[in-house]
């Protein structure tokens, strides 16, 4: 199972986005973080800079969509040029309807639990999912600390995806860095957000792969990637 770095871009310099994304060039995809201050305390960015983000880069894009009423306005990020649109499903009213609609736009339908959402209701949702987002922290800003008490639901979600004999990503994002990825791969991810872990470093290009190599040489000996 391969493993991917997506950098978020909540942690570079907005006012250089495209220079930004050509700093990570070697990560699987970008994570664009949108925020509408309702469904969380912060406010980012939405679709007309999606749209410019696609143009500046070859990098496909990952949205994270922590807004309200993400229904309505999940599609447009697809439209907007996204690769792949997570949707929380605590702000979701039929959230197997908006997956199908966004697999049927062309993209990878993902959806994200906040940390006191467990996964165990959502089990039958999984096969219309191409991706599982566990959240790491709160959701809302970037550069929090790590919540190790999310790496048994992460092992419980790698349990259910295995039990469904699933090809499905699982993405953990928040506080993910050299120092907790390890512990991220061996519960059972393989997909990466880093934000100030990669931005806030000298070289971001250098970390993403190095936070890689970490993640790799966990997942090749990890059980649950040698059973998939």
């Amino acid at each position: 199972m391969a493993v991917q770095i997506n950098p978020s871009i909540l942690s570079a310099d907005f006012a250089r986005l495209a220079e930004e994304a050509k700093a990570v060039e070697g990560a699987d995809w970008l994570h664009v973080d949108v925020m509408d201050n309702h469904f969380v305390p912060n406010l980012t960015l939405g679709v007309p800079v999606v749209e410019s983000l696609a143009r500046a880069t070859d990098t496909p894009l990952d949205c994270h969509l922590m807004i309200e009423d993400a229904d309505r306005w999940a599609p447009q990020y697809v439209e907007a040029g996204a690769s792949s649109v997570t949707f929380h499903v605590e702000a979701a009213g039929a959230p197997v309807r908006l997956a199908r609609e966004i697999r049927a736009k062309g993209a990878r339908a993902s959806m994200a639990l906040k940390p006191a959402t467990p996964i165990e209701p959502y089990e039958d949702l999984l096969p219309e999912l191409d991706m599982l987002l566990i959240m790491t922290v709160e959701p809302g800003f970037g550069g929090q600390s790590f919540l190790d008490i999310m790496l048994p639901k992460i092992r419980r979600t790698r349990e259910l995806i295995r039990k469904h004999g699933l090809e499905l990503w699982l993405q953990v994002d928040g506080g993910v860095s050299a120092a907790t990825i390890e512990r991220c791969a061996e519960a059972g991810a393989d997909v990466f957000v880093a934000g100030s872990a990669v931005y806030g470093a000298s070289d971001p290009a250098a970390a993403v792969r190095a936070l890689r190599t970490q993640a790799e040489g966990v997942v090749s000996k990890a059980s649950w990637a040698c059973d998939h």
